[in-house]
């Protein structure tokens, strides 16, 4: 049965949207007239999806685990697809989910598979999860493979989160020693400091580079911002060219810290994303394909596209990742370790969470430092800044007494 989305009003002048099964258009406005609803629009779930889908909001990671979870246990207990995804549009809080999950409901009913149905929001689904959905349907077991989706999508994004979470504080930090410094300079000091330019006093060194750096701050503060603003900008719009957003990213792996921290990130989500594409029965060279997408570094991504061309000509997996250079050596042994013993997914998998936890303890190390060198950093500036405040009233003090 057709999917429809409406549009209407209620008794009390409140506008309602979702999503509804019905023949036609008319059958779709009786239904919601039999709710005591006034029909504003009602059409295809389908229609303008694109433009829906490229201003709308998307399908959230937390959102995309909870319905594959819902789709794998109404599988489970054999309901049939169609009904399965009913359900879960049924249980869907957000408007722009139902309307997702409606208009691939649609798809299947017109005879796609479901993979080619989720096909249509490449945003929402990623290649990783359709090329799962697809394995799953070739396979002839789509809830075990909605299953270990789930658990996918949860632990796709975890190492990256954790790492963010510990990387806040110190960036609070920085943010708050920034705007406290800089009002300190541009509102406090001048003041205080205003009291000495009457005075005929030789001020000391120190604060005399307070008061330069003040009015350097208060005279070309919001130029500079709008300068950092400008730079930013220009540095995006720099990225957007494929040749110098490789030469960056291959820059950025070179780095003593943060490349180490970029590239564990990276493998390890491309290790378990290869893993579990190869657990499921998906082809080495299109979960290679999928593994790539996963990839937010360039220099790595074109060393996947490298393997793909060589594993294609009948090299190992192994040998032709390692001859970009750009994985880890540890990575590359375990693999070459899981093709010698059959069980290349497994070694995978094992890769994936070493990576994590390793990745994990460096980003924690790090940033254990980087929390007290900042504050320590911002009580020095303080602490200058109360010193070339205070030299000057101990020096009247003294020739006073």
């Amino acid at each position: 049965m057709p999917v429809y989305r409406f549009e209407a009003s209620t008794a009390e002048g409140r506008i309602e949207k979702g999503v509804l099964d019905a023949d036609s258009p008319r059958q779709a406005r009786a239904q919601l007239r039999e709710r005591g609803l006034v029909p504003l629009e009602v059409a295809p779930a389908g229609a303008g999806a694109g433009v829906r889908q490229a201003f709308g909001g998307r399908i959230r990671t937390v959102e995309l685990t909870l319905l594959t979870r819902q789709l794998a246990s109404l599988l489970s207990a054999r309901l049939p697809l169609e009904q399965a995804l009913g359900a879960v549009i049924e249980q869907a809080d957000r408007t722009a989910v139902r309307e997702r999950l409606a208009a691939v409901r649609s798809e299947v009913v017109a005879g796609q598979s479901l993979a080619q149905a989720l096909s249509r929001f490449p945003r929402d689904f990623p290649e990783v999860y359709r090329a799962l959905v697809a394995a799953g349907e070739q396979s002839g077991d789509l809830a075990l493979v909605m299953e270990r989706l789930a658990d996918y999508v949860e632990t796709r994004t975890a190492l990256a989160q954790r790492i963010t979470q510990a990387f806040t504080y110190p960036a609070i930090v920085t943010l708050v020693a920034i705007g406290v410094i800089t009002a300190l300079l541009a509102y406090v000091v001048p003041q205080v400091i205003g009291v000495f330019a009457q005075s005929r006093q030789e001020l000391p060194i120190l604060t005399k580079a307070l008061i330069a750096t003040s009015d350097f701050v208060r005279a070309w503060g919001w130029w500079l911002l709008a300068g950092a603003v400008l730079a930013g900008l220009g540095w995006r719009a720099a990225l957007r060219s494929p040749s110098f957003r490789l030469a960056w990213h291959r820059r950025v792996l070179g780095l003593p810290l943060l490349g180490r921290l970029i590239r564990g990130v990276d493998t390890a989500r491309f290790a378990s994303t290869l893993g579990i594409l190869s657990a499921s029965g998906v082809p080495l060279i299109r979960a290679l394909e999928a593994g790539a997408q996963t990839l937010g570094n360039e220099a790595l991504r074109a060393n996947v596209h490298d393997a793909i061309a060589r594993v294609r000509e009948g090299a190992p997996l192994s040998r032709a990742l390692a001859a970009g250079g750009s994985f880890p050596p540890m990575m590359v042994h375990m693999i070459a370790s899981g093709e010698a013993t059959g069980n290349l997914a497994g070694m995978l998998q094992r890769t994936a969470a070493t990576l994590s936890a390793e990745t994990e303890r460096r980003a924690l190390a790090l940033t254990g430092i980087l929390e007290p060198m900042l504050i320590l950093l911002m009580g020095g500036v303080v602490l200058l800044i109360v010193l070339a405040v205070l030299l000057p009233i101990i020096e009247i003090n003294q020739l006073v007494r």
